[in-house]
């Protein structure tokens, strides 16, 4: 009887299972490479501990992103792992346009980084050579920045 009322006491004392504690958080169900876009069904819901689940994005928040690099199925996706979709990679060929008004000059350029449309990023001129902030405006077209 008194080896009973020890087994209990021993149970009773024995945390509850780390299961119960776990929440639900979107994981990949499939490999993302770098560069490739997520959408929402490239996800499932899972359990994981609080701490994985940390600054986890949802699959609506990745919807449409690109990966920054390789990701495994299974993973918990966060922000550092996406980016915004890149129009213009580093050294894509660029119309760089300048407006002012009803002015507006073009020249081809150089990517020199990469970026998503409205990202800023730095060109170079292949007229005059010399280095340019400008923003991305689509695919191969970038406004130049004014200072």
């Amino acid at each position: 009887m008194l080896a009973l009322i020890a087994a209990a006491a021993v149970q009773a004392a024995v945390p509850a299972p780390a299961a119960s504690r776990d929440v639900p958080v979107a994981v990949l169900n499939r490999m993302v490479e770098r560069g490739d876009r997520v959408a929402a069904s490239d996800f499932t819901v899972e359990r994981r501990s609080p701490g994985q689940a940390q600054a986890a994005l949802s699959a609506q928040e990745a919807q449409g992103l690109e990966a920054t690099r390789r990701l495994q199925a299974g993973q918990v996706v966060r922000r550092g792992d996406l980016i915004t979709p890149q129009v213009v990679h580093r050294g894509d060929g660029v119309t760089i346009t300048l407006r002012n008004g009803a002015l507006s000059i073009t020249s081809a350029g150089r990517a020199l980084s990469g970026g998503g449309i409205g990202e800023p990023i730095r060109v170079v001129s292949l007229i005059t050579n010399r280095t340019l902030d400008a923003v991305v405006e689509g695919e191969g077209h970038v406004g130049l920045i004014a200072h």
